[in-house]
């Protein structure tokens, strides 16, 4: 595993490669986002998506997951975005919200049989940048921490307990205690706010 220090005002791109390089072929990486820390693979790579399954001991047909995209638009290709939840999501991202939204046919076998994707454009640079280069979603989920919480908010701390599950992790300084607010947008004209988080929503 190896920890890479970047910057949000100056990303490394040597680093960054290294990162994209290491996700291509099936890897897992920890990144900092504009809320918690989290663990993320591409998410168009099963094998990898399973592998990350096993690591927070979760069921990927029942419980919900979510994908970090660079902007809307690449969101657009994974979830269907009706005129009135574009609308919010623009008003609202890059930001600390995760939108719940149907899920389109280009994500993986994993997705198969599921009607949601949970969709993110953290206001985090490193994490944009990160699944622009890549060219597609990184599927994603927060790291777990059930002694102090303080200590997932600290990078090295994070290094240490996950030192053997994970191939890289991004050292972008310490992260937040409050994870992202959920916004249930199934319904676009009636969207239900599932879980209070980070952020005010507009």
């Amino acid at each position: 595993m190896k920890i890479l220090k970047m910057y949000t005002s100056n990303i490394n791109d040597r680093f960054m490669d290294e990162v994209i390089d290491t996700l291509r072929d099936g890897g897992i990486v920890i990144y900092p986002t504009d809320t918690l820390y989290a663990i993320g693979c591409d998410a168009l790579k099963n094998n990898a998506i399973e592998r990350i399954c096993k690591i927070k001991g979760i069921n990927p047909q029942r419980t919900n997951l979510s994908i970090v995209c660079s902007d809307i638009s690449q969101a657009s290709q994974y979830a269907r975005i009706d005129n009135r939840a574009f609308q919010l999501l623009r008003e609202n991202l890059p930001g600390a919200f995760t939108f719940i939204l149907p899920v389109a046919s280009t994500l993986p076998k994993v997705f198969k049989g599921r009607k949601t994707v949970g969709v993110r454009v953290p206001d985090n640079a490193i994490t944009c940048e990160i699944a622009s280069r890549l060219g597609n979603p990184i599927l994603t989920t927060s790291i777990e921490w059930n002694d102090d919480p303080e200590d997932g908010c600290n990078p090295q701390a994070i290094a240490m307990k996950y030192e053997n599950d994970v191939d890289i992790v991004i050292d972008g300084g310490y992260g937040e205690l409050i994870p992202s607010t959920i916004v249930d947008c199934i319904d676009s004209s009636a969207p239900e706010i599932l879980r209070e988080g980070k952020g005010n929503l507009k």
